[in-house]
C-alpha cells in the first residue's frame, strides 16, 4: 500500500521522538511518504495532492483536529467520492481530538497508531458524512469559499470562545482545557447579544426559527471533550446521519448556568433541553442569518465574523480507517 502521512510539527501532545518512532512503525507496514507541514494551509495542499494522485491509497493526519480539517479539505477539493478517493487514517496529536476520539480511536498516538495498523490489517473502515459550510448566495457573504468540517462549526457565542482561545495560543499560551474554561467566562461576560439573538434559521419547507444567541452545528456526538469528559450538545448527532442544530434563544445568567450544567452533565441520551433550548435533527440543507456580524468557528478553527452561512450535511462523503 502506497501512503502519505501528513505530519504537524506542532502538534501539542507528540514529541518529536515520539512521531519519529510511529512513522517507522507505519513505515513497516507500507510504502510511506512522510511529510512535515511547514505553513498553515500546508496539510491541505498535501491532502489534494494525494486525491489527485494515482497511487496514494491511504493519507494518514498525524496531528490535532486542525490538521485533519485541511487534510479533509484537499482531499474532497474536488467533491465527495469515498470509492475513489484515498482513505484517511488519523493519529491524534492535538489537545482535544474530537474527530479521532468520536470514531472511537484511543486518544494517545501510539496506542492510536497500533489500532489503525490492525484496522489496515483487517480491512476496518467506515465512510462518514461530513458538513459543508458555505457563503449565502445573495449575502455580503456569498463570496466566501465552500469549506469541510467533520464534527462541529458554531455561530455565535462558542465561535467567540474559540477566537479568544486562539489569540492566547498566538501570544504563546498553551491550548489547556483551563485556558477554554476561563475563555468561556470572559466570553459570557462580554458577550454583546447574549440578551437578544440575532441569529435566524431557514431551512426549506419549515417555518425559520428566530432570536437565536448561539447555533452549535453537529455532525458527530460528542460534540467536544473537556479533559476526558464527552460533552453532547446534540446527543442525536451521527457521522451515518446529516447535521444536528442546538439552538439557545437566551444567554442571561440563569440561562446560561442551567445549560452550561447540562452541558457538563450531557450523556449519549441528554444534552442541553428546555423552553430556551431549540434541538433540530438530521439536517441537509439549512442556513443561519444573522444581523449583525458574529464569530464563526468550524472544527475548532475560528474564521472570523460572518453575517450568513449556508450549511449542507453530506452523507457518504469519506472513507476512514477504525
Amino acid at each position: 500500500m502506497r501512503a502519505l502521512l501528513v505530519v504537524n510539527p506542532a502538534a501539542t501532545t507528540t514529541s518529536a521522538r515520539t512521531r519519529d518512532v510511529l512513522i517507522h512503525a507505519l513505515a513497516s507496514e507500507m510504502k510511506l511518504e512522510a511529510v512535515t507541514t511547514e505553513y498553515r494551509g500546508h496539510a491541505r495542499d498535501l491532502g489534494r495532492r494525494a486525491a489527485d494522485s494515482d497511487d496514494v491509497e491511504l493519507v494518514v493526519a498525524l496531528g490535532g483536529d486542525g490538521t485533519v480539517n485541511e487534510v479533509v479539505n484537499g482531499l474532497l477539493h474536488g467533491g465527495p467520492d469515498p470509492d475513489r478517493l484515498p482513505r484517511l487514517a488519523v493519529v491524534p496529536g492535538g489537545s482535544t481530538n474530537v474527530f479521532a476520539r468520536a470514531l472511537g480511536l484511543p486518544n494517545d498516538a501510539v496506542e492510536a497508531t497500533g489500532a489503525i495498523l490492525q484496522a489496515l490489517e483487517e480491512k476496518s473502515e467506515r465512510t462518514v458524512g461530513l458538513g459543508l459550510a458555505a457563503g449565502t448566495p445573495g449575502t455580503e457573504d456569498e463570496s466566501v469559499p465552500a469549506r469541510w468540517f467533520t464534527f462541529n462549526a458554531g455561530f455565535g457565542f462558542d465561535a467567540g470562545v474559540v477566537g479568544r482561545v486562539e489569540q492566547h495560543r498566538e501570544r504563546g499560551k498553551r491550548s489547556t482545557h483551563a485556558l477554554y474554561v476561563r475563555q468561556v467566562i470572559r466570553q459570557f461576560l462580554e458577550e454583546p447579544h447574549r440578551r437578544h439573538g440575532m441569529i435566524t434559521l431557514e431551512r426549506p419547507g419549515e417555518d425559520p426559527v428566530t432570536d437565536l444567541v448561539l447555533a452549535i452545528i453537529c455532525n458527530t456526538a460528542p460534540y467536544t471533550y473537556l479533559g476526558n469528559r464527552p460533552l453532547y450538545s446534540s446527543p442525536t448527532a451521527s457521522f451515518d446521519l446529516a447535521l444536528d442544530v442546538l439552538g439557545l434563544t437566551r444567554m442571561s445568567t440563569p440561562a446560561a448556568a442551567l445549560h452550561g450544567t447540562q452541558l457538563l452533565t450531557s450523556t449519549p441520551d441528554r444534552g442541553p433541553h428546555g423552553r430556551h433550548a431549540v434541538s433540530l435533527h438530521d439536517l441537509t440543507d439549512f442556513t443561519l442569518h444573522s444581523k449583525a456580524p458574529l464569530p464563526f468557528q468550524m472544527d475548532g478553527d475560528h474564521l472570523g465574523v460572518r453575517t450568513s452561512v449556508t450549511f449542507t450535511g453530506v452523507r457518504r462523503a469519506l472513507r476512514v480507517i477504525v
